[in-house]
């Protein structure tokens, strides 16, 4: 017998423990909590303005007053 047959021989062979006020969960509902997600929506498409921004000011060489509060 190995230790960890020894330290857990009394409740080894028990029955797993089923709720009776909550009956478990389905397969393919379990599986749908860690589906992937889209956790950034829009942030993809926010990059991309902000390279293609940065581009046609490179193009246009625009130069911004230093004062100014947003290039917005």
């Amino acid at each position: 017998m190995s230790e960890v047959d020894v330290k857990y021989a009394e409740i080894i062979d028990h029955p797993h423990y089923e709720p009776k006020r909550h009956p478990r969960m389905a397969r393919e509902m379990r599986a749908a909590q860690f589906a992937p997600y889209a956790a950034l929506s829009g942030h993809t498409g926010a990059i991309r303005r902000t390279a293609k921004f940065a581009e046609l000011r490179s193009q246009r060489k625009i130069e911004y007053d230093e004062g100014a509060e947003s290039m917005v």
